[in-house]
């Protein structure tokens, strides 16, 4: 799966205060004109730039390809409990089978049985799996998940999210994108 970047669009890649992206998966990325609008508020300082500019009858500037947030914005430990985050911790496959497509998600305690749509509950599934389980525990249905689930930390996701790279990546970003990976000698 991957994030479609469009590198004739010119984003501008957003980090927090202290230089680490905001997300990785979506890639945290700005189009040129946000990115321009937010330097003209004074919001965010200009890290790296395009070669291309924008022009006016009196001003000239380069487009920016990173920009650094003035002000530190706290991640929150936990994220939200959405279907895309699912997913994400579940790295985009069916934990029955492994499948990578047609994805759903499966209550390991049935909902008509009381089971609740929340993270330890709730697995990547495909939709044959999915059926093929219907309402039945897991044990009924003889299916266990590769990986039981489990509430992920916001680093558990980035982490994850680095797996599914864009198709596009600016060589002005490759410094602030994976920093805290082990270098080769």
């Amino acid at each position: 799966m991957n994030v479609h970047v469009s590198p004739g669009g010119f984003p501008a890649l957003v980090l927090n205060a202290d230089f680490r992206p905001l997300s990785y998966y979506p890639l945290s990325l700005w189009s040129w004109q946000d990115a321009i609008k937010a330097v003209f508020l004074e919001r965010v300082n200009i890290v790296a730039n395009y070669d291309r500019a924008v022009r006016s009858p009196s001003f000239e500037m380069k487009l920016p390809s990173v920009v650094s947030l003035k002000t530190f914005i706290k991640p929150s430990t936990y994220p939200a409990f959405t279907r895309f985050n699912v997913f994400l911790r579940d790295r985009f496959v069916c934990q029955y089978c492994g499948a990578d497509d047609d994805l759903t998600f499966d209550h390991l305690i049935p909902r008509s049985r009381g089971g609740l749509t929340t993270w330890d509950n709730v697995v990547a599934a495909c939709s044959p799996c999915n059926l093929r389980k219907g309402s039945k525990t897991m044990a009924e249905a003889n299916m266990h998940p590769s990986q039981m689930p489990f509430q992920p930390t916001v680093q558990h996701l980035h982490r994850n999210g680095r797996l599914f790279p864009p198709n596009y990546l600016h060589e002005s970003w490759m410094d602030y994108l994976y920093w805290d990976t082990e270098l080769e000698p």
